[in-house]
């Protein structure tokens, strides 16, 4: 199987090589001796590790960054050293030492509410000017949960919708898209996982905690070559690791859904667990109106609706170079319906009872081992597994007995669906500090897919004729493995010039066909006068797995398949420009302007849909997506007020052969203005009010342009059988009306003797705008007063949310 592989990859195995000394050389050919600082940043209180903490020698200038994991390493001359942690949020802690050998140092901060003088130091090595990489946005844990919310349920993934470039599947709904790409392109990682559908109560929220989340990261352009498999975005979201210290609670009840997260030591400096649960409750709630509102009926029954959220991590200490973490999520949605008729003749009983349920889920799990090898060599071995599947089955049974109970009639009919996808995964990645001027990451990974492209078994019996028939429809399983390999450098050529460049490659083998990627990537940033920062980019990227979607409400039917001999790999190539200052201490600006093109993106063809026997590749068609734009931000992320301003102006298109006679057509997501402003401001430690107002312009949909009688084939007389036909001129020629809505809340903050709780007030949409959610057609008609009738067709909108006011009881101890 891995024959094709090796050959195709073998003949580039010169490239590597070049690439890889001509590095060497640049790091070692100096003859200066030097020592290595290396050690881990992390909360003094908690002990977890900080993402993205800045290391600087405050004599030479020089500094580092923490990685995922907390890990610094900084190579400095012979020399008195003073070095300086930072950490926006926290105070910067200094310790001075004389480096004349190897040293390694762990650096505990100590949180600080109301940053001083120091919050300049901090941000002296990691303003947004300083680094190479573009496109690129944080956002901290505590200003996403800042945000007002649909029903007060903190949702991630619709805060990362108030970023510009991205925009949201409809009104509500917690799709992600991302300059001009679907919802397939973006690989959204849990500890490094995968996750499939990111999304509960048919897309209306998102299924990642909050409680349990310590970082979101967002990238839309500039792809570093670690990341591969996805054209349009990557969102990491890393989970909290666990109190080290001390035990720790928080949670809340809400309108929709409470929750509550425990974390704290196993072995105390050493080991933590961290455990998260949510779970809705409306079914709970609502099952006794329910069944008095069968009974009303005359029969009995249940329905109802919920979705739950698991997440758990554990890490364990082994020694000071080896660390091991354990996590796991699992999450699920369940709709239900039970029923129950029954009735009665002088000589008989009949009982009728249906049975109706549709679930999806989710559940992935990862071991990871961080190894130190030495001060500059860092390596991360992980294990992952990822599933989604879903699922919906349907049974009824008619059944007639006799008074004395003998069996008379039963008919059955059950029909059961089910469609997923099993991922196993490895990959090993390096993190490589030579010296101050190059942080060098390289790895390999290895993913195998498992791909159910959906199945059907039905099953009906007929007691009068005596039989039983049970029939399996649909496709067999698809097996896939996946490889890649990467190479990349941060260079800081000079205090001015800096670049991000490296080599991302891969390969695909699905049906005895193999498929192979050389995937470049570089970023650039020149230093101007005044701290501005002149910023390039340059990225492609290849996908392999596509997603079957009817482009509705985000519905968990969509079916994620393979790349096969007759379905080609989508492929995307983008280029990008911008400039980016930090303006006084706390505010980043940065704008941009992108052009994307992709190819090999998938649609149905025209009549085809996802539920359908035949083949899926002869229902689908490949074509081309263009996207292109400009993106301006400013964002503060600390102090009493926090919050950004984002606006997009963007063009989107597809173009496909079969599809609008071969022409090209808006984007389903098209917008083109997209404004969002979002804060957040602490009046006192009590009280703190937020709010957030959102201007897009409509979606594009398709509409007829007239109507005609069309006589049927079977028709003799045309004159009264006939079918009315729409006549559809362009694709998604019509725009609906523009979105707006503002959002508000308030917290009401009170510190007791052993917690600390919360209560939070808001309205959504709290002008009650009535967006639009779809259109349709209105038709009426009368006759005048000559006999003649008249028929009236009306378009119009349906709107979904109005006002939704909320509240939300959260507790922390």
């Amino acid at each position: 199987m891995f024959q094709p592989l090796l050959r195709t990859f073998c003949p580039r195995r010169h490239v590597f090589t070049g690439l890889f000394l001509f590095v060497q050389c640049l790091v070692f050919c100096q003859s200066t001796p030097k020592y290595t600082i290396s050690g881990y940043i992390s909360d003094a209180k908690s002990g977890e590790r900080l993402i993205g903490a800045t290391v600087i020698d405050k004599r030479s200038g020089q500094g580092a960054v923490t990685n995922t994991y907390g890990f610094f390493s900084l190579t400095l001359p012979k020399d008195s050293v003073t070095l300086l942690a930072s950490y926006i949020g926290f105070q910067a802690q200094g310790i001075q030492l004389y480096l004349n050998a190897n040293v390694e140092i762990n650096l505990p901060l100590e949180s600080s509410t109301v940053l001083k003088e120091v919050e300049v130091v901090a941000q002296r090595y990691e303003r947004i000017e300083s680094r190479a990489q573009m496109s690129r946005i944080d956002v901290p844990i505590q200003q996403i949960k800042n945000v007002p919310a649909l029903l007060g349920e903190t949702d991630v993934l619709k805060v990362l919708q108030l970023l510009p470039g991205v925009s949201g599947g409809g009104e509500g709904q917690s799709g992600i898209y991302v300059r001009g790409g679907g919802p397939d392109q973006n690989l959204i990682l849990l500890d490094g996982v995968p996750v499939y559908n990111a999304s509960h109560l048919f897309g209306f929220f998102s299924v990642f905690n909050a409680d349990a989340i310590k970082d979101v990261t967002l990238t839309k352009g500039g792809f570093p070559a670690r990341y591969g498999g996805r054209l349009s975005s990557v969102i990491e979201i890393n989970m909290k690791e666990g109190n080290e210290n001390e035990f720790h609670g928080e949670g809340s009840i809400g309108i929709v859904a409470s929750k509550l997260t425990l974390e704290g030591p196993i072995k105390k400096g050493k080991s933590s667990f961290l455990i998260s649960a949510r779970r809705t409750y409306i079914d709970l709630l609502a099952r006794p109106l329910i069944k008095a509102g069968f009974r009303s009926e005359g029969s009995e029954g249940v329905a109802g609706y919920y979705f739950y959220d698991l997440n758990a991590k554990v890490n364990y200490r082994l020694s000071n170079k080896d660390r091991l973490y354990l996590s796991f999520y699992t999450g699920k949605d369940k709709f239900y319906l039970d029923l129950t008729e029954k009735d009665q003749s002088s000589n008989s009983k009949y009982e009728f009872t249906l049975n109706t349920g549709l679930g999806w889920g989710n559940l992935t799990t990862a071991a990871r081992w961080n190894h130190v090898i030495n001060p500059k060599l860092f390596a991360n071995t992980t294990v992952t597994y990822s599933r989604y599947n879903f699922n919906t089955n349907t049974g009824a049974t008619d059944r007639e007995t006799f008074t004395d109970g003998t069996p008379n009639t039963e008919y059955i009919y059950e029909v059961a669906y089910i469609s997923g996808i099993d991922d196993i995964a490895a990959k090993l990645d390096f993190d490589y500090a030579p010296n101050p001027a190059h942080l060098i990451k390289f790895g390999a990974n290895a993913i195998f897919h498992n791909f159910d492209p959906g199945e059907f078994n039905t099953r009906i019996k007929d007691s009068d004729t005596n039989s039983d028939q049970r029939s399996k429809y649909g496709q067999t399983a698809v097996d896939a493995p996946e490889l890649a390999a990467y190479i990349e450098d941060d260079w800081k050529i000079s205090d001015r010039l800096r670049t991000n460049y490296g080599l991302h490659l891969s390969s695909f083998i699905a049906g005895g066909k193999a498929y192979f990627s050389a995937q470049p990537r570089f970023n650039i940033r020149y230093l101007l006068n005044h701290d501005w920062a002149l910023k390039g980019a340059f990225s492609t990227m290849r996908q392999y797995i596509h997603l079957l979607t009817n482009e509705t409400i985000g519905l968990p039917t969509d079916l994620w398949l393979p790349t096969t001999k007759t379905i080609k790999p989508q492929d995307a190539w983008q280029v990008a420009l911008g400039a980016a200052k930090t303006l006084g201490k706390d505010y980043e600006f940065s704008i941009e302007a992108y052009y994307k093109k992709m190819k090999n993106v998938i649609a149905f063809r025209e009549g085809a849909s996802l539920f359908q026997f035949t083949d899926w590749q002869t229902r689908v068609t490949q074509g081309d997506g263009t996207a292109y734009g400009a993106e301006f931000f400013i964002q503060k992320k600390t102090g009493r007020f926090s919050g950004w301003l984002g606006y997009t102006l963007s063009w989107a298109y597809r173009q496909f052969d079969e599809l609008n006679q071969g022409r090209q057509f808006f984007y389903k997501y098209d917008r083109r203005h997209d404004f969002e402003v979002v804060g957040s401001y602490k009046i006192s430690p009590r009280v703190r009010v937020s709010a957030t107002w959102v201007y897009s312009t409509g979606n594009v949909t398709t509409l007829g342009n007239s109507r005609y009688l069309n006589p049927t084939a079977y028709s003799r007389d045309p004159v009264y059988y006939f079918n009315q036909t729409t006549n559809i001129t362009e694709r998604n020629n019509f725009r609906l009306n523009a979105y707006h809505r503002l959002d508000v809340g308030i917290d009401f903050t009170k510190k007791k003797r052993h917690h600390e709780r919360t209560w939070s007030f808001g309205a959504y949409n709290s002008y009650n705008r009535n967006n639009p959610f779809f259109l349709f057609l209105s038709e009426s008609g009368s006759y005048d007063n000559n006999g003649n009738y008249k028929n009236n067709v009306q378009l119009r909108q349906a709107s979904l949310f109005p006002i939704i006011p909320y509240f939300n009881y959260s507790f922390k101890f």
